[in-house]
């Protein structure tokens, strides 16, 4: 999904301003996943390639912009897993995307020091359009250690007129080397008030709207993505209740991860609900009756666990119907 598919929210464009008023070479914007620091990240290059630039960003429509928008900018250097690249629409190298059409390997699912080296040359050359360079990484956490190591030389010496821009989902995670060469930033996590009206200008209902938001956890690009999924927001009520009688066809077009992280959302609220406090993601009304905090605590551990093959299931309807068993027979525990 390109950034001109969906209107920017208002506190991404409140949060660009503010960054624009402030020099540096280098930015780490932090937060939970679902707040927009893709958005963010992008809006700032944008706006630092433009040749007609603002207060509140680029122009929109000027060469830069257009070239930024069609994915062809000479000295816009995007660097993100090859999965994540193919699913917002940036090209891959030639070798990258030859190898990958050949079958030799698959997409890669974190940053490869292939692509890092690539932009370490690019940072080094002329810019294209006199503007100066920009690199984009998202999310900055895919890099292996050999990769952010390669970054970090850059980092500590910047040629000229490259600037950065780290976006991440897991700051945490990233050497903290890595972190004080940049300017941090964490995520404006906005109103509820304001995640409604802007989920209602994409044409989500209110009601629906409300639904998402809580089923994301409050996370708003999240939400917007579960909406245009095509998922009902009674789908998602009615799913604690399907798990209960394991109801297996409630996930059926589920991939693994999705369904893992559905599970982890009604443990999580089960045990707020046993220890007295409110539900997150579904409402009161549709959890079943939680069963023995111990149960939970097992169930909790077994999908972590889970969640970490969750992209490379040996086979995906067996893990499917294992989950849902595994859930049924958690919440009929009595121990």
């Amino acid at each position: 999904m390109s950034g001109s598919a969906v209107a920017l929210a208002p506190w991404i464009a409140a949060q660009r301003t503010s960054l624009l008023a402030q020099r540096g070479h280098a930015w780490l914007l932090q937060g939970p996943s679902g707040l927009g620091q893709y958005a963010l990240g992008l809006e700032l290059v944008r706006a630092w390639l433009c040749d007609a630039p603002t207060e509140q960003g680029a122009c929109g429509h000027c060469g830069s912009c257009h070239a930024i928008d069609v994915r062809t900018h000479a000295d816009l250097c995007v660097l993100m897993p090859e999965v994540q690249m193919m699913a917002l629409g940036w090209p891959l190298s030639e070798k990258a995307q030859a190898d990958i059409d050949d079958k030799k390997r698959k997409p890669s699912r974190e940053i490869r020091v292939e692509a890092m080296r690539d932009a370490v040359e690019f940072s080094q050359r002329t810019s294209a359009r006199g503007k100066g360079k920009a690199v984009l990484v998202y999310p900055a956490e895919q890099m292996n250690h050999i990769t952010a190591n390669a970054l970090l030389k850059t980092l500590e010496e910047p040629p000229g007129d490259v600037r950065f821009v780290l976006a991440s989902e897991a700051a945490h995670q990233l050497l903290p080397t890595i972190r004080s060469r940049c300017l941090g930033h964490t995520m404006v996590w906005p109103a509820e008030p304001d995640m409604l009206t802007w989920l209602q200008a994409q044409g989500i209902a209110r009601d629906a709207a409300t639904s998402f938001l809580r089923a994301a956890g409050g996370r708003p690009e999240d939400a917007l993505a579960l909406a245009q999924s095509g998922r009902s927001p009674q789908a998602w009520g009615a799913l604690p209740q399907a798990v209960a009688r394991g109801d297996v066809t409630a996930l059926g077009d589920w991939a693994p991860a999705q369904v893992i992280d559905a599970l982890q959302k009604l443990c999580h609220d089960l045990l707020a609900a046993s220890v007295g406090a409110a539900p997150r993601y579904f409402a009161q009304a549709d959890l079943p009756k939680a069963p023995p905090l111990g149960a939970l605590t097992r169930w909790s551990r077994a999908l972590s666990k889970a969640a970490r093959t969750a992209d490379h299931p040996f086979n995906g309807g067996l893990m499917l119907e294992a989950l849902v068993a595994q859930a049924r027979n958690t919440l009929h525990s009595k121990h």
